[in-house]
């Protein structure tokens, strides 16, 4: 059972999964005009259960901007100033020294592409929260939550291990007992930033199908998730003449990938892959192989599922 199959490559890296692929239908010569295959099978593991999605809900944010970009309500070159009271630590603009300023569409690049957390903050203040929890309720994602930002997500693990700063936190934070971390709120989906696998799934196809906005706005996010540099997770599941686009999400103990992989004879097909190791110290790049096998092993059975009908 191919199920089964998967659930013991997660349990073989140290971890829980949960799973959900679906083959798209894309007209031949139209990019981007994807709906679910008819009579498509899918593969689903844990699909309909609830799962933290951290930095999974820029795709969201990303397609709110280019949405009201395309409706003319924000001019993308819009200057924006990124500050040292803004900066997180991280990657792109959340780990620079200095000032820097930069337009609206190249904070949902580097929101996109190096999952700049900073670059997403600045962004969500701009088009503001509620737009994008309303447009995950726009497109049928009923079970999604977004409770904030980046930054909204860090103050609460502050928050919680009681330090004051990044700096504390990485001091406090090794010390507390494994137990303790895994009941942070920004872990659990019944308090965090979450939704299913298979909403997730819904929203790639969506996005490909040019049915989440504009086709420019649906448009804009495919060519934002196929810049994405981080290449260990689903890519790692895949022949090198395979391409992904994809936007990947991590928390302590939790790795997360979302995006469309394409076959060079057209054939596409949307994952979500969710993993929650056991032990917080487990391997991540062993982890994160799991996660590119599973969604390997998914979509090579709905090929010769698809074959054989």
């Amino acid at each position: 059972m191919i199920e089964e199959r998967i659930r013991q490559v997660f349990a073989g890296a140290g971890a829980e999964g949960q799973l959900h692929v679906l083959p798209l239908h894309v007209r031949a010569g139209a990019a981007g005009e994807a709906g679910a295959e008819p009579g498509a099978h899918e593969v689903a593991v844990g699909a309909d259960a609830p799962v933290v999605i951290a930095s999974i809900f820029k795709v969201l944010l990303a397609l709110e901007f280019a949405r009201q970009v395309v409706a003319g309500q924000l001019d993308p070159r819009e200057r924006v100033r990124v500050t040292a009271a803004d900066r997180l630590g991280g990657w792109g603009t959340a780990g620079c020294l200095d000032d820097v300023e930069l337009s609206l569409r190249d904070l949902a690049h580097f929101a996109m592409s190096v999952s700049d957390n900073t670059a997403a903050d600045l962004l969500l203040a701009r088009i503001g929260l509620d737009t994008v929890r309303l447009l995950a309720k726009e497109l049928g994602m009923e079970r999604t939550r977004i409770v904030g930002g980046p930054r909204d997500l860090l103050e609460s693990m502050l928050a919680e291990v009681g330090a004051r700063d990044e700096r504390e936190f990485a001091v406090r934070y090794p010390a507390l007992p494994d137990d303790r971390k895994r009941r942070l709120a920004v872990l659990d989906p019944r308090h965090t930033t979450a939704s299913t696998p298979r909403e997730i799934t819904r929203l790639l196809q969506l996005i490909w199908s040019n049915a989440a906005g504009p086709p420019e706005a649906c448009a804009f996010v495919r060519d934002l998730m196929g810049r994405q540099v981080f290449r260990h997770r689903l890519v790692s599941g895949f022949p090198d003449d395979v391409t992904v686009a994809a936007k990947t999400g991590t928390l302590p103990g939790l790795h997360m990938e979302a995006g469309v992989a394409r076959y060079p004879d057209g054939a596409h097909y949307a994952i979500a892959v969710f993993a929650r190791t056991h032990d917080l110290a487990a391997s991540r790049p062993t982890v994160d192989t799991a996660m590119g096998r599973a969604a390997g092993i998914a979509v090579g059975y709905l090929r010769e599922s698809g074959n054989s009908r």
